[in-house]
């Protein structure tokens, strides 16, 4: 029960929400000058950039709500009630995921003639409709502050929670980031990046972005982090474009601390590129928004260089591997394999990022309003070959393949490629003055792929050599092929989601009715040694094509050459929620959601594990968690104590659950031998070099066959 508690109580405190908020709202009270409810009054808010109307009646207690609105403005509200003066009200801009409330006071027409305009009422960042902190970042603000990465990672930071994606100290990962409702989170978990690189969507792109802490709202599920909401720029009734560029190089970056001058800086360089236009199609009625943008950012992804003679030089950034030694090796391997290692003298590693958005708006009528957004994002960056890893005997965790004790080929790094196709479509409806509702339905890709540049080949690591006693020398010095990571390691991860949202108004209360429904798979490739691995003691022993003192190597079942393991889920919630206002300055909100998750049944049970006997316990690699139904009760209020909003009390108290990155499921399969199958012949030393195990597999491997004839040489 203790335990309990002080969940609840941190809960309160600071356990931050994933939502899919896309529109804002707007309610109120008209009364009288006696402070009478008028029922029946009509209220039209217009969007004046876009003419977007948005129509409600009071009820009979003098209430209206108007629900699915676009967020930002400004907006023209009229009011009127037979028998009593027009009061209009301009250049109001609502906040992303909040409620402006408007409450007017009509006077008869025979003592008022004339309209009343009231400029400049703006929605308040402090809100009284909220159980839980939030800050909302408008366009403007995105265009004035100041940003060097242009990322959602460096606006977020205006929340006195957020620390790029991490919340209250939280990791990255368990922070949830929508664009328009669709997920663009790191789904997998190897980072706490987000995906397309950690930037997935231009800013010039975005309306608006609001960060949200502590909501209580049982419309939101999946999270224990923190949640960033974006929403996309729309055409308006205006053809409006804008042509940008930035660009940064070393010379804007400063180098000294203090009277510590740093030195001559190393050149870099990044360039943006982007435009964007939008306007209507049909006046009033259906509006368009695109954007491009393109960033390149050249560089060499590796400094060192081989030296002329064979000393190291770290000022220099000189490795020993002589240049000789490289073009001796490059030329054995062109000779007798028909492969091209790649330069040793240029390594060009250029980071590109490509995006694209396309919006539609579609003003159906006045009841109903239809949003579609695509969105494409690629993002290609490089990066040097892995450091020490090794299935080998011994590894030297000290000393690195590119290093100042060792050199690798061009074609021995590898690219990281992250591409993101993601679509919305949100349809808002409004059916009678008490009755809307939110149909959002979002598909999210995510695929994140390694690539090279290399041919398929063995990846070789040459060691620098034995002692005259023939004790090895443990350290590297050259290194070629394909990098032993890369072959075969991507992740595809595919995300559709349908949401949908029916508001009720009730006197003073607002009921939300909901379900979703969620379908997400994970494809996960991983094959360390995919291409083989052998390392050799000496550059003379692979010259001579003696045999490797290791050999490694990883294949799939069956002569499958891309084998993956993969996870699938079906999840379906419902929920119901009352936000009851019992005053002007007082709003209590209770709710209550059901989620149950079901695990795709494609995975398969390794035998050999099963049968084993842990104190009567058995381990079964070929089923998934089973599947249970959550129940979360949440409840929150907010005060507004002086009723002028200067002063506000929240709390609250709730069960939240959130997901493990999908990477620890895709692994069960994986490492229990169920996806793939691996090998290794290797050869053990002690502290001094000298060969205390030598396995006699690696006799029979004195030269390197293609991964069909190793495989059948092995029996594998």
């Amino acid at each position: 029960m203790k335990k309990l508690l002080l969940f609840l109580f941190l809960s309160a405190l600071g356990i931050s929400a994933f939502s899919q908020v896309t529109t804002s709202a707007m309610n109120g009270l008209v009364l009288d000058i006696a402070n009478e409810p008028l029922p029946g009054a009509t209220i039209v808010a217009l969007h004046e950039p876009s003419g977007t109307q948005y129509g409600a009646t009071t009820n009979p207690e003098g209430r209206f709500n108007l629900q699915g609105m676009r967020p930002g403005g400004p907006y023209t509200v009229e009011v009127s009630f037979i028998g009593y003066s027009k009061e209009v009200y301009s250049e109001i801009s609502l906040f992303l995921g909040q409620t402006f409330t408007l409450d007017v006071v009509l006077k008869d027409e025979m003592l008022e003639l004339s309209e009343i305009v009231i400029v400049g009422r703006k929605s308040s960042a402090f809100q009284t409709d909220k159980t839980g902190a939030s800050t909302n970042i408008s366009n403007q603000q995105l265009k004035e502050m100041p940003t060097i990465s242009r990322s959602i990672q460096d606006i977020a930071r205006i929340s006195p929670y957020a620390n790029g994606m991490g919340f209250a100290g939280g990791d990255g990962r368990s922070t949830n980031f929508t664009v328009d409702g669709a997920n663009f989170n790191n789904n997998f978990g190897l980072s706490g990046n987000l995906p397309g690189g950690g930037n997935p969507i231009s800013l010039d792109a975005i309306e608006e972005i609001q960060v949200v802490v502590s909501p209580f709202d049982v419309r939101q599920t999946n999270f224990i982090g923190g949640g960033i909401n974006a929403i996309t720029k729309s055409g308006t009734n205006r053809y409006t474009g804008s042509v940008y560029s930035y660009f940064t190089n070393q010379n804007m970056r400063g180098n000294k601390i203090g009277d510590v001058d740093f030195g001559e800086r190393d050149e870099e360089s990044k360039k943006i590129y982007g435009a964007s236009l939008g306007g209507p199609i049909i006046k009033n009625k259906l509006f368009f928004f695109i954007n491009g943008e393109y960033e390149l950012q050249p560089e060499q992804v590796v400094t060192w260089r081989p030296s002329e003679d064979g000393i190291a030089n770290t000022d220099l950034m000189l490795s020993r591997a002589s240049t000789s030694d490289m073009e001796r090796v490059k030329q054995h391997l062109i000779t007798n394999y028909g492969y091209d290692p790649g330069s040793y003298t240029n390594y060009p590693a250029d980071i590109s990022n490509r995006k694209l958005l396309a919006r539609i708006d579609w003003n159906i009528n006045h009841a109903n309003k239809l949003s579609i957004r695509y969105n494409y994002t690629k993002n290609q960056s490089w990066n040097p070959t892995n450091g020490n890893s090794t299935d080998a005997g011994f590894r030297n965790r000290a000393m690195d393949r590119i290093s100042q004790y060792s050199m690798a080929f061009s074609n021995s790094i590898y690219s990281m490629d992250n591409i993101v196709n993601s679509f919305s479509l949100d349809l808002n409806s409004r059916f009678s003055n008490n009755i809307s509702n939110q149909l959002l339905v979002t598909y999210t890709k995510i695929n994140d792929m390694r690539g090279s540049n290399s041919d398929p080949f063995p990846f070789i690591d040459i060691m620098n050599g034995v002692n005259t006693d023939d004790s090895q020398i443990l350290e590297p010095y050259i290194s070629a092929g394909y990098e032993l990571f890369t072959w075969n390691n991507g992740v595809n991860n595919d995300i559709f989601n349908v949401v949908d949202n029916v508001n009720l108004y009730v006197d003073d209360h607002k009921i939300t009715l909901g379900a979703n429904f969620e379908y997400q798979m994970a494809n996960n490739s991983y094959m360390r040694n995919g291409t083989g691995y052998y390392r050799y003691a000496s550059i003379e022993d692979f010259l001579s094509q003696a045999a490797p003192r290791d050999f490694a190597l990883t294949y799939g079942y069956g002569g499958e050459k891309n084998p993956a393991a993969e996870v699938a889920f079906n999840q379906v919630g419902i929920y119901a929620q009352d936000e009851w206002t019992v005053n002007p300055n007082f709003k209590f909100t209770v709710g209550m959601r059901v989620d149950y998750l079901k695990y795709a049944d494609n995975i398969i049970r390794n035998n050999a594990i099963y049968d084993l006997d842990f104190g009567g316990k058995k381990i079964d690699t070929g089923e998934w968690p089973s599947a249970k139904i959550q129940v979360s009760p949440r409840a929150g209020f907010i005060w507004d104590v002086m009723g002028d909003q200067t002063m506000k009390l929240r709390g609250g108290a709730g069960l939240f659950a959130g997901r493990l990155p999908l990477v620890f499921f895709t692994n069960m399969p994986t490492n229990s031998g169920m996806v793939q199958g691996s090998y290794s012949a290797v050869t053990k030393y002690d502290a001094d070099g000298n060969v205390t195990f030598a396995d006699p597999a690696l006799a029979e491997l004195p030269e390197f066959k293609n991964l069909t004839q190793q495989i059948k040489i092995l029996d594998l």
